[in-house]
């Protein structure tokens, strides 16, 4: 999603939202920021979350720009990794950035976390870098098999893919 507000000074926020209230602040006013595209006046937060449906939903069955919600976000959250898939919790991105918990207090921040990562964060930084990519695996990796893991199919997620 290419809007200037979604910059490395936003990213940063929403890593410093739980411990900086001028963080908090940051967050809140260029999430509720109202945008024309196309006609249509929308906030940051709807085109995040519209960004985030289209990339990470398909298999939700959503309607097409359609915005995610918490249930959405929360149902897809597991699916992604940094690098490579498996248990271990430092591949796992809401693990990375301590999101235990996916609700309607925090579904539309861990959005904007992985919009913002992917336009101006680290991995943003990453794939222009030839490092690694976000990778989104099956639904509910928890609950797979070792086989069915080993088994799933995988897509990489790259900067140039945000676009709203």
């Amino acid at each position: 999603m290419a809007h200037p507000l979604i910059n490395r000074d936003f990213y940063e926020a929403i890593i410093r939202f739980d411990t900086d209230e001028a963080a908090q602040e940051t967050f809140y006013r260029v999430m509720d920021t109202v945008t024309e595209r196309n006609g249509r006046r929308e906030t940051i937060r709807t085109q995040i979350l519209r960004a985030y449906a289209m990339l990470f939903c398909d298999e939700l069955n959503m309607a097409p720009g359609q915005p995610a919600g918490a249930d959405e976000v929360e149902a897809t959250a597991d699916r992604l990794y940094t690098g490579s898939m498996g248990f271990d919790p430092a591949h796992w991105y809401r693990m990375q950035h301590h999101f235990p918990v996916i609700d309607e207090d925090n579904y539309d921040r861990f959005a904007a976390l992985v919009i913002a990562d992917l336009n101006a964060g680290p991995l943003r930084e990453a794939a222009v870098n030839g490092g690694d990519m976000l990778l989104v695996g099956g639904m509910d990796p928890l609950h797979m098999t070792p086989d069915q893991r080993r088994l799933q199919q995988v897509r990489t997620v790259g900067p140039g893919e945000v676009e709203a």
